[in-house]
């Protein structure tokens, strides 16, 4: 196996491990402090902080800094160390700074995001926040050292360091059930137990971020503190990474209004925790098929790209796009057919399944689309444009606001999350088609029509697969049934349709006579032999 081919299938198998692991600790967290409950709504927001605050300021440094240069500077005299070291004594003291002000912040933080939480509910989430807002250093200390590791090609520790980092979690908030139960009132928390769970999933992140300093002598470099940050790329910020740096922050401000507005669902409805975990689930196919499969596309594309051959260009996206397709129409259908079940992983109880599994559904529907983005998005990247996917995704972000204020207005506090998710699959249609449109401005013909037919081939497929699903659901007692009677009973129920669902859309396109099968099965083996 060449070596690219060893480093896709560790990363690859990472990522699915840390997946699994990622599933165990969100349905650990959920028996520790319940799905619909005032106190998992603000341990939610609390978790979420510093993951919101480090996505602006990645983007800003690293994405802007250390990405495009880590790799050149390896090729200088030293090997880079000069470099290095001038970009973690940045990189550390902008991350401290960062961190501390966010704490200082927090109370203010916590009611920008949560303003309709009850007074009691939002601190609570503070107290959280005071805990968890230290990760924003440890995240970036493992972006850093992460990306110094795969410069110099050591890749596995930065895959497989955030699967500790979720083990670490699970252990942690299995000892908070057996010292304190499943605390769901906001008024029964302690200061013991706020630092126990708080403190737990930042250890997590700590954790990570060692693990890697660990496998630093493999890179050969030695750091030291050098505050002479003139050549490290400050000049440059807005020339590589401007426009990616502007789209982030796009994000996080429509982020930013779908949290304001689902703060305002009471307990025992869907809120913030149900939809941070339904998306978890709406993320699982997306990573597993269209950033592994997808990801070897688009490199081949770029070099296409690089050396103006627009013809294979337009070849591979019309490729990528069929082959991402023929997984990713049944892996959509089969969620959804499986939508109960699944959400019963991640909830306490068949009523909450059923209204957690509606949010779902409705993020489900805009799981092609943002497949098909990624082809389309990257295609401009491989072209070095970043301004025009700015230009598309501002569209998208003002869609999001504007459907989570219409959900606010018109819904139901019990619909509120599936009328935010639904409103966020609509922007992502109308961004996807904005961008083809756009794309094939620039392209000319890249067979839109061709890769739609092949799309509507598999729906066509998916469709008797998914029916197929819902019934074996039904026949297993439906909400009522064993699948949405416990959480590991709820993941096998899923599995188990999942795989009806599958061979029934295998069975449909060897029927259909559907040329992608024979891709996709080559696919499949070369990816286990890997």
């Amino acid at each position: 196996m060449s070596g690219i081919g060893r480093a896709s299938a560790l990363i690859g198998a990472g990522t699915v491990v840390s997946r699994l692991t990622g599933f165990l600790r969100a349905i650990v967290l959920v028996s520790a402090i319940g799905a619909v409950t005032g106190a998992g709504n603000a341990f939610a927001i609390a978790n979420q902080l510093p993951n919101n605050i480090y996505a602006i300021v990645s983007t800003g440094l690293l994405t802007a800094i250390v990405v495009p240069q880590i790799v050149k500077a390896a090729a200088h005299d030293d090997g880079g160390r000069a470099f290095i070291s001038k970009l973690f004594t940045l990189g550390t003291v902008t991350l401290l700074a960062v961190t501390a002000v966010a704490v200082v912040a927090a109370p203010w933080l916590v009611q920008l995001y949560a303003p309709k939480f009850p007074p009691d509910q939002q601190a609570l989430a503070t107290a959280f926040a005071y805990w968890c807002l230290p990760q924003i250093f440890f995240y970036g200390l493992y972006a850093l050292v992460g990306e110094s590791l795969n410069a110099r090609r050591v890749f596995g520790p930065f895959t497989w360091a955030p699967i500790v980092n979720n083990l670490v979690s699970i252990a942690g908030f299995v000892v908070f059930i057996v010292l304190f139960g499943q605390t769901e009132s906001v008024t029964d928390w302690t200061p013991a137990m706020i630092a126990l769970l708080g403190g737990t999933a930042t250890l997590g992140i700590v954790v990570q971020a060692a693990i890697l300093l660990v496998f630093w002598p493999k890179t050969g470099l030695h750091v030291r503190p050098d505050f002479r940050w003139r050549g490290v790329g400050l000049n440059h910020i807005g020339r590589l990474a401007g426009w990616t740096f502007l789209m982030v922050v796009a994000g996080q401000i429509a982020g930013l209004i779908q949290s304001q507005v689902l703060s305002e669902a009471a307990e025992r409805y869907p809120g913030i925790f149900v939809s941070q975990n339904a998306w978890l689930l709406f993320m699982l196919p997306y990573s597993i098929i269209v950033l592994s499969i997808g990801t070897p596309y688009f490199t081949q594309l770029s070099e296409h790209a690089a050396k103006g051959r627009s013809d294979d260009v337009r070849a591979d996206i019309g490729r990528s796009i069929r082959t991402l397709g023929v997984f990713i129409v049944i892996a959509t259908f089969a969620l959804a057919a499986a939508s109960v079940p699944a959400s019963r992983i991640f909830t306490d109880s068949r009523e909450q399944a059923s209204a957690a599994a509606v949010v779902l559904v409705c993020f489900l529907v805009g799981l092609i689309p943002l497949a098909v983005l990624f082809v389309v998005q990257r295609t401009f990247y491989a072209y070095n444009d970043t301004r025009t996917p700015f230009l598309f995704t501002i569209v998208q972000c003002v869609l999001v606001i504007a459907t989570a204020l219409i959900a606010q207005a018109l819904l139901p506090v019990e619909y509120l999350a599936a009328g935010i998710a639904l409103g966020q699959s609509f922007a992502s249609m109308v961004q996807v088609v904005l961008a083809t449109w756009l794309l094939e401005r620039r392209l000319g013909r890249i067979g839109t029509a061709s890769w739609m037919f092949a799309l509507g081939r598999f729906t066509l497929a998916a469709i008797p697969a998914a029916v197929v699903g819902w019934v074996v659901f039904l026949l297993f007692g439906g909400v009522d049934g064993w699948t949405a009677s416990d959480k590991l009973l709820g993941a096998v129920g899923a599995a188990l349709i999942g795989i009806a669902s599958i061979a029934v859309y295998i069975g449909m396109l060897a029927l259909l006579r559907a040329p992608e099968l024979a891709v996709a099965t080559q696919v499949v083996r070369r990816v286990i032999r890997r």
